[in-house]
């Protein structure tokens, strides 16, 4: 015989339904209202793949910025919301794709997957709004940008300018940062390889196709602008070895550092003397002053006064003066 349900358990099902619909209307926490979820279907793998997205109102020439989380960050990350409110205030699109999450998973960690993704991320912005392709920038800190730069040496033909904090280059040579600082990233790198260096020609085979260094090189078109604190690696987890030789990689050979220089910079935490000059920028904030500068046509370094930090309107400020098939301004 069918009965009508209790009073009390219709009231609890209006409950929970006017939540849900309240909850979908609610911005992401720690976000800007304007900025909504995206599920972006992988052309890898054919999942959903979520991204926080925002577009201006406009019907031509927007630029578009792809911001990256950090290592253990994922795309909900508020730290990277500071990228986003500079997009809405500036008129420009944004994306913040997950690609895979935290990079601990063999998904993640500068994988075929992430390369992918955030080429979806990219393709999705382009079919859904007015995005001016000539004016597409990537930016990300410490894994953020260690996954730009590998997005940039792998899939170089689609940024007007990337720029890179504090980032990691060499995942083999990171695993040993952290095997001897005791920092648990070297575990994360392992869930991602499948194993340590050393234990197999397919686990040494991951470390190296994950790692920009190794497919960076002097010819490459994009304007990148590499910058880390000088106390990295003391007082940070990335030393800024792994920047100076992306530096390396990109520059030109009359640029480029010496192995005893480099070696000076990661181990007193100071600038060699030779290599001192006085720098002015005012993108940067006057406790985080530029130490050490190079440009080598396309690239730019510079080690500034600060540790594991990423400068966001420093770094926004540099990509907007950068256009597509135009020389880099530094």
């Amino acid at each position: 015989m069918h009965t009508n349900p209790p009073l009390f358990f219709c009231y609890l099902i209006f409950i929970s339904f006017f939540c849900t619909g309240i909850s979908a209307q609610n911005p992401i926490q720690g976000w800007p209202e304007l900025v909504k979820k995206a599920e972006i279907v992988s052309s890898l793998d054919g999942t959903p793949q979520p991204s926080l997205t925002y577009a201006p109102n406009q019907k031509t020439n927007i630029p578009l910025l792809v911001a990256l989380h950090t290592w253990s960050g994922d795309y909900k990350q508020k730290e990277s919301a500071k990228f986003a409110q500079w997009c809405i205030e500036n008129g420009w699109a944004f994306i913040h794709p997950n690609y895979r999450g935290p990079n601990k998973n063999p998904q993640s960690a500068g994988s075929e997957f992430v390369i992918s993704d955030i080429k979806d991320a990219v393709n999705y912005m382009i079919e859904t709004s007015a995005i001016d392709t000539n004016r597409i920038y990537l930016i990300g800190g410490s894994g953020g940008g260690y996954n730009a730069l590998q997005v940039v040496a792998k899939m170089p033909d689609i940024w007007a300018g990337v720029s890179a904090w504090v980032p990691i280059t060499d995942l083999k040579a990171w695993y040993y940062d952290n095997r001897k600082s005791g920092r648990h990233y070297a575990d994360d790198i392992i869930s991602a390889t499948g194993g340590i260096p050393g234990s197999g020609v397919s686990i040494d085979q991951q470390y190296y196709e994950r790692s920009p260094i190794h497919f960076l090189a002097d010819s490459l078109h994009v304007p990148v602008d590499i910058a880390a604190g000088i106390y990295d690696g003391h007082q940070g987890s990335v030393p800024i070895r792994h920047s100076l030789l992306a530096f390396n990689k990109l520059a030109q050979p009359e640029d480029r550092l010496t192995t005893s220089e480099i070696s000076f910079f990661v181990d007193s935490a100071k600038v060699p003397l030779h290599l001192h000059t006085v720098i002015y920028d005012s993108t940067y904030p006057n406790n985080k002053t530029p130490l050490f500068r190079r440009v080598s046509e396309n690239v730019r370094i510079t080690i500034f006064d600060g540790a594991h930090d990423t400068l966001y309107e420093t770094g926004l400020t540099w990509l907007k003066r950068q256009e597509k098939g135009k020389k880099p301004t530094f």
